[in-house]
Formats: structure tokens, C-alpha cells, sequence
């Protein structure tokens, strides 16, 4: 069978309504997350030993069972199981995503505030900083930047997860490039096409990320 992606022209308006549905999607569950992430790390790095096993309870949880699996158990157990709760495939996906990605955030966000040298930290409870501003102003800035690369990685897989929200109806793109092959009964190249748009999207996201880190070392280098 010969190839044919002229065919393709035709609905590439269809696929661009759908990723924006996919950017829209990925944007909204990475900020979700990093704000769930921050309170996260705090509470895994407690001198609590009770709470540190709650954040680690948590991280194991979203760790250890698949992600579709966690896709289905908001979209279809919680409304069964909590009477007029109801979800669609937009909220479910970005609650599930969210939290999924607060368990690896968190987790990365630890390790760049235990990389930050302990002399900052004693020298401002020594200046009589309170914890909360200390944190927020010392401590999590540095942090983030040492973990950027780890950040930029998470953005792409967390944007490539995002194909999940297919199977409970969201039309990202590959719902798009799947009801493409329905309608034309050719599956290479609504596919390939499909292929094309995350590619470059993970393209634009790794530019992006090194554009910030250079960013970063260049305002720590004045």
C-alpha cells in the first residue's frame, strides 16, 4: 500500500484542537503537582518520624500502581464510590496526573533542598529568619535550580502520559490521530503524524529547559 500524507492536511485543524487539549492538560497537572510537591517534600524531610512514613506511604502508592490504573480509580471508582461526585475526563486526568507527578516532584524537590549547603540554614535561624520565609526565600530557590534538569524530564513525561486521558474519552492527540484512522481506515499516517506532534513538543520542551538552566547559572555566575 503506498503512503499517502497529503491526506493528512485535511485534518490537521483537528489535530491542533487537540493539542492544545493536550498542552492544556500537561500545563494544568504540572502546576497542580508542583504546589502539591512542595508541602510534599517538607513533610518527608519532618523530624517527625510518623510523618515522614506519610509522605513516604504516599510516594509509594503513586509509585507502585500503574497509571492508567490511577486514571480509572478517579474516573470511574470515585464517583461509585462517593455519591454525586462526578468527574470529566479533563478534571479526572489532571487530578490523577497532578498527584502522580507531586510523588516524583516531591522526591527531586528533597534532594535539592538536602544539596543546599547547611551553613545557609544555620546562618539564617542564626539571623533569627523564621523557618517558613527562610524556606521560601533561601532555601526552595536553590533547590528548584539544582533540579531543573529533573523538573524538564518530568515535564516531558508527564506530557507523554498524557495519552492515557485517551481511553476515558478526552480527544487529545492521540484520540485524534485514532478517530483519524477510523474515518480513513489508514493507521500509518494518522500515527505517524501523531508521532511528529509529540516529538516536536519534547523538542521545544528540552530547548526550553536548557535555555533555562543556562539562564539560571548565568544569574548565579553575576
Amino acid at each position: 500500500m503506498q503512503l499517502d500524507f497529503s491526506m493528512m492536511v485535511q485534518y490537521l485543524p483537528y489535530l491542533f484542537r487537540s493539542l492544545r487539549v493536550t498542552l492544556e492538560l500537561t500545563a494544568a497537572s504540572l502546576l497542580l503537582g508542583m504546589v502539591i510537591s512542595i508541602p510534599l517534600s517538607l513533610i518527608k524531610m519532618s523530624r517527625i518520624r510518623a510523618i515522614r512514613a506519610i509522605g513516604s506511604f504516599y510516594t509509594s502508592i503513586f509509585r507502585g500502581v500503574p497509571l492508567l490504573v490511577q486514571v480509572f480509580i478517579v474516573y470511574f471508582g470515585l464517583p461509585w464510590v462517593v455519591e454525586g461526585l462526578e468527574f470529566t475526563a479533563f478534571q479526572a486526568g489532571c487530578i490523577t496526573f497532578a498527584f502522580n507527578s507531586a510523588a516524583y516532584i516531591s522526591e527531586s524537590l528533597r534532594g535539592g533542598i538536602m544539596a543546599v549547603d547547611v551553613g545557609q540554614r544555620e546562618a539564617a535561624m542564626a539571623l533569627g529568619i523564621p523557618y517558613g520565609k527562610m524556606m521560601k526565600d533561601i532555601i526552595f530557590p536553590q533547590a528548584i535550580k539544582s533540579v531543573m534538569p529533573s523538573l524538564v524530564n518530568e515535564f516531558i513525561s508527564l506530557m507523554k502520559n498524557t495519552t492515557l486521558i485517551s481511553t476515558i474519552g478526552l480527544v487529545d492527540v492521540l484520540r485524534a490521530a485514532q478517530m483519524i484512522v477510523n474515518d480513513t481506515f489508514r493507521a500509518f499516517e494518522p500515527l505517524i503524524t501523531a508521532a511528529a506532534f509529540y516529538y516536536v513538543l519534547v523538542m521545544a520542551i528540552s530547548a526550553l529547559g536548557k535555555q533555562l538552566e543556562r539562564w539560571v547559572n548565568k544569574s548565579d555566575q553575576r
